[in-house]
């Protein structure tokens, strides 16, 4: 496939060390690895559009205080505007002086620029001089007010993202102690840190008393399975690499955000765009791409394009009805359980196009001639008309449009303890069609090699994700489908 649909998102990248691409076990689709720096904090995100809409909502009033309406010269203004300024900056961290100072050294080179613009481009005198006086003066007061006012609402704001994420720290040394402490001590962090792994003896790390060491290193695997934890801190040097390599082997089989944080005294690391967690700089290893406003971005585009689509397709949904209950007897709806987010089990909607509806330990994938898949049912399939009750599941927020396709549990079982970096396809929802079943990789997986091509792609499009990839993949899903290019589908 062409490579302008794998572009990076817009978040901040970096490429990881060669080296660990020729540790991994499984043959990547490119040569480096793209890692997408993503923030779930619901302040980080208020914050990222704050002040844009506040610039925003401060022209429009200005408009229509002065104006009577809102002059489409405004409007494109507006447009520019939150174009430049957006993603607004962290403040909440800081100090009442260091708001203050930061948002009137910022609107003050911000407005500069735009008045420089505007008058070597003559466009400022489209608007009156009122218009302008007000803008400079009263937007840095909003922002002041709307900053400090989120300080206020900051408790609330945190209680609604849910439960607070477990969070275990690899290697008890300087920068992971800091990083503990900035998370025990941080009130817009929400956090839970249950302890550290370490494999050094206690009179060899430095010294800590309010710190639980849980165990060694090599027991962390199976402790972020056993006790559901979200987020795991790699606080190890990377002149133990090694050590690194197998850690993160042993995480494979987990769907815990992995965090590399690095020692801030080597200059590579320092240099590299990371993210961090109240001043203490953090690498993503493994993230989900859908974090933050990208995340909203993809649930609108799942729940528009679903309505869009289901609505005039329900006369054929009933139709479709109607010829499974004439050609075979059983349920029109067949009810699978798969694995979905985070690896937890949910329940998946088809049109039944078989006489059994297998949901054991043990099922077999569909086969040419298979004797349990029905005339119709056959039909359904080769058409891919029997996932349309997924676009309920979509509804719901079980899957999403595009994304991995899931497997069912007895599968994934099966194949997560023979495929590294399986269950990192479970970082997203499961989706009714995915980059690798436009690469002709749906259907009956006979062999391992299959399966193991099928990770790749589904690996790569986590990797490249971008709204533009997900369109590629919906368009191609369609022109397969039309022209019956589907193989292995039985």
């Amino acid at each position: 496939m062409q490579n302008d649909f794998l572009s990076p998102t817009t978040n901040p990248t970096f490429t990881l060390l060669s080296s660990m691409n020729a540790h991994n076990t499984n043959p990547p689709v490119h040569k480096t690895t793209t890692i997408t720096i993503a923030r779930e904090n619901t302040i980080h995100i208020v914050e990222a559009f704050l002040d844009p809409l506040v610039t925003v909502f401060t022209l429009w009033a200005i408009a229509i205080y002065l104006e009577g309406t809102l002059p489409p010269s405004y409007l494109i203004l507006s447009i520019i505007v939150f174009s430049v300024s957006y993603p607004g900056h962290s403040k909440i961290q800081r100090t009442t002086w260091q708001i203050v100072k930061n948002t009137l050294v910022s609107w003050s080179l911000f407005a500069l620029l735009f008045l420089g613009f505007g008058q070597m481009t003559h466009s400022i005198n489209l608007f009156p001089y009122e218009a302008i006086v007000l803008c400079i003066f009263l937007t840095p007061v909003l922002q002041l007010m709307a900053n400090f006012g989120l300080r206020t609402f900051a408790p609330a704001l945190i209680k609604l993202q849910g439960p607070a994420k477990r969070a275990i720290i690899a290697g008890m040394n300087e920068q992971g102690l800091a990083l503990a402490d900035r998370l025990m001590q941080s009130e817009y962090e929400a956090i839970e840190l249950k302890g550290f792994f370490e494999d050094r003896s206690v009179d060899r790390i430095p010294s800590q008393s309010q710190y639980a060491i849980l165990g060694k290193l090599s027991e962390l695997g199976g402790y972020a399975k056993d006790h559901d934890i979200n987020i795991i801190y790699l606080s190890l040097p990377m002149a133990s690499q090694p050590r690194v390599l197998n850690l993160l082997d042993d995480l494979k089989d987990t769907t815990a955000s992995i965090y590399f944080v690095p020692d801030i005294f080597l200059t590579d690391l320092v240099q590299s765009r990371v993210s961090e967690v109240d001043g203490i700089p953090v690498v993503a290893v493994c993230e989900s791409p859908f974090m933050g406003f990208s995340g909203i971005t993809k649930r609108l585009a799942d729940l528009i394009f679903s309505i869009i689509i289901l609505i005039p397709a329900l006369p054929l949904l009933l139709l479709i009805a109607i010829g499974i209950k004439l050609s075979s007897p059983g349920p029109v709806i067949f009810k699978q359980r798969r694995y979905g987010l985070d690896g937890k089990e949910i329940i998946i909607y088809k049109f039944r196009s078989m006489s059994v509806c297998e949901d054991g330990n043990a099922i077999s994938q569909a086969q040419k001639d298979d004797a349990r898949t029905t005339p119709f049912g056959a039909f359904l399939r080769k058409t891919s008309l029997d996932e349309l009750p997924q676009l309920i599941n979509v509804l719901q927020g079980r899957m999403s449009v595009v994304g991995p396709r899931p497997h069912a549990v007895a599968h994934n079982e099966m194949y997560r303890k023979l495929i590294k970096g399986y269950m990192i396809r479970h970082k997203v929802k499961p989706g009714i069609t995915g980059w690798a079943q436009v690469n002709g990789l749906r259907g009956e997986t006979e062999t391992l090699n299959k399966m193991q091509s099928r990770i790749d792609y589904d690996l790569e499009y986590l990797r490249h994700w971008s709204m533009r990839f997900d369109l590629h993949i919906i368009f191609k899903t369609i022109w397969v489908i039309l022209f019956n290019r589907q193989k292995n589908v039985y």
